[in-house]
C-alpha cells in the first residue's frame, strides 16, 4: 500500500478581484495590470524586510517538521507544498504526487480559518484538476477546510501571547490586538463565507484559554490588507489603532491571528506601517506576537489533524484519539465547495445595486469605471503604438 500524503498549500488573493459578469473576460488582464501598478510599492515593502519574503523557506520548513511529526506518530506520510502563483505550483505538487504513486491524500490549507477568497481559491483549482484527471478521480482524499478550533493551535497561540506580554513593564495593562487578514464584506453577507464567524470564534477560544491562565487583558479584533474601492470586513486595523490611541491606550500587543508564517503582511505591514501608526496615535509601547512558524505544539497538532482525517484512521488510531476535539466536516473538494460557496465559481460582485449620492455603492461603481477606462487606454496603446505609456517606457513591462 502506498503511504498517505499530506498536501499543504498557500492560497492567493485572486478571487478578491471580481468584475461584473459582462466584463469577466477582463478580470485576469485587470489583475495583471494592477500587479504592475502596485509593483513599486511592493518592491519598496520587500526592500524594507530584506529584499524578499521568507514565506517559501518557512513553508518548506513547516512541511518538513510536519513530515517528521507524522513519522514520529507512526504515520509514514509524505508532505508536499503547493502554491497558486509561485513555485512549487499546485499543479507541480499534484504531478509529483502522481509520480510517487500516492493513493490517499489529505489536503491541508495553511490558513487556520476558511474563506472563499483564500482557501476556497486553491480548492477550486484542485477541484478542476481532479475533475479532468482520471488518476485523481479515483484517489481517496479528504480536506481539512479549517482548524482554528483545535486545542493544540489555541494553546500554541496562547503560549506566544503570554510570552510576549511578559516583555512589557506592566503586562496587565496591555491591550491584545488581534489583526486578521481582511476579505470583502459581500463574500460574508451574500456568499455565506464563514470567515468572519470562524475568526470571531477563534479569538474567543484564545481569550478563554488565556483566562484559564489568569490573563484577563482587554482585547480587540480588526481586519487588515484591504485593497480596491469596495467595503471590507470591519473594523479596519488602521482605523482601530488610531481609535485605541484616542482612547488613551498606551500599550498594544499585535497578534497576526490569520497568519502562520512570517511574510510581508507581518514583517512590513504590521511591524513597520502599523507600528508607526500606533506610535503616531499616542501608543507608547508596541509589541507583536510572532507567527507560529515551526512551533512544536502547533506542528504536532497539525499532524494529529492529518491523522484523524485519514480514511483508515481507525486502523492507525493514536492514543486518546477519542478524547480529541473533532474536525470540521471532511469531504471531497467538490462537496466542500458546495457546502461553503453556494455560488460555486461565480462570487457576487461587492455591490450589485446603484445608489445615488456619495455612497459606497457609487464609490465602488466609480472605481470599476476607472478600472475599465484604464484598460481601454491600455488597449489603445497596444493597438496604436502611441501614447503616454510608450513615451514613459511603461508598456514594455507588459510584453
Amino acid at each position: 500500500m502506498c503511504s498517505p500524503s499530506c498536501l499543504t498549500f498557500l492560497p492567493t488573493r485572486l478571487d478578491i478581484i471580481r468584475l461584473p459578469r459582462l466584463f469577466q473576460f477582463l478580470q485576469k488582464p485587470l489583475a495583471q495590470f494592477i500587479s504592475v501598478l502596485r509593483a513599486p510599492k511592493s518592491k519598496e515593502g520587500y526592500a524594507s524586510i530584506g529584499g524578499g519574503s521568507p514565506l517559501r523557506g518557512i513553508t518548506d520548513a513547516q512541511a518538513e517538521e510536519l513530515r517528521k511529526s507524522l513519522w514520529a506518530k507512526n504515520v509514514p506520510a509524505k508532505v508536499y507544498v503547493g502554491m497558486r502563483y509561485w513555485h512549487p505550483f499546485t499543479e507541480e505538487a499534484i504531478e509529483q504526487i502522481k509520480k510517487d504513486g500516492i493513493t490517499k491524500l489529505v489536503v491541508l490549507p495553511l490558513y487556520p480559518q476558511f474563506s472563499i477568497s483564500t482557501s476556497g481559491s486553491s480548492l477550486r483549482l484542485l477541484e478542476s484538476i481532479f475533475r479532468d484527471d482520471e488518476y485523481l478521480v479515483n484517489m481517496q482524499h479528504t480536506v481539512i477546510p479549517s482548524w482554528y478550533q483545535r486545542e493544540g493551535y489555541i494553546k500554541a497561540m496562547a503560549n506566544l501571547i503570554e510570552k510576549e506580554l511578559q516583555k512589557f513593564d506592566h503586562p496587565e495593562s496591555v491591550v491584545i490586538f488581534f489583526s486578521a487578514h481582511g476579505v470583502p464584506l459581500a463574500y460574508v453577507e451574500e456568499a455565506g463565507d464563514p470567515y468572519k464567524a470562524e475568526m470571531e470564534e477563534c479569538v474567543d477560544l484564545i481569550i478563554e484559554e488565556l483566562e484559564k491562565r489568569k490573563i484577563t487583558n482587554a482585547y480587540s479584533l480588526a481586519y487588515q490588507s484591504r485593497v480596491g474601492p469596495v467595503e471590507w470586513l470591519k473594523p479596519y486595523t488602521d482605523e482601530t489603532i488610531i481609535d485605541l490611541g484616542r482612547k488613551g491606550v498606551k500599550s498594544l500587543l499585535a497578534v497576526p491571528i490569520s497568519f502562520v508564517s512570517e511574510h510581508i503582511e507581518t514583517l512590513e505591514e504590521i511591524d513597520v506601517e502599523y507600528k508607526e501608526l500606533a506610535l503616531e496615535s499616542g501608543i507608547e509601547n508596541w509589541g507583536r506576537v510572532p507567527a507560529l512558524g515551526c512551533e512544536p505544539m502547533f506542528i504536532s497538532d497539525l499532524a494529529d489533524a492529518v491523522i484523524e482525517s485519514l480514511p483508515y484512521v481507525g486502523a492507525m488510531a493514536v492514543s486518546n484519539l477519542e478524547a480529541r476535539q473533532s474536525l470540521v466536516p471532511l469531504g471531497s473538494v467538490e462537496e466542500l465547495l458546495a457546502t461553503y460557496d453556494s455560488q460555486r465559481r461565480e462570487l457576487p460582485p461587492p455591490v450589485t445595486v446603484w445608489e445615488w449620492g456619495w455612497t459606497k455603492s457609487a464609490e465602488t461603481w466609480n472605481g470599476r469605471a476607472a478600472m475599465l477606462a484604464v484598460l481601454m487606454l491600455l488597449l489603445l496603446e497596444v493597438t496604436t503604438g502611441e501614447g503616454f505609456l510608450h513615451q514613459w517606457g511603461i508598456l514594455p513591462l507588459f510584453r
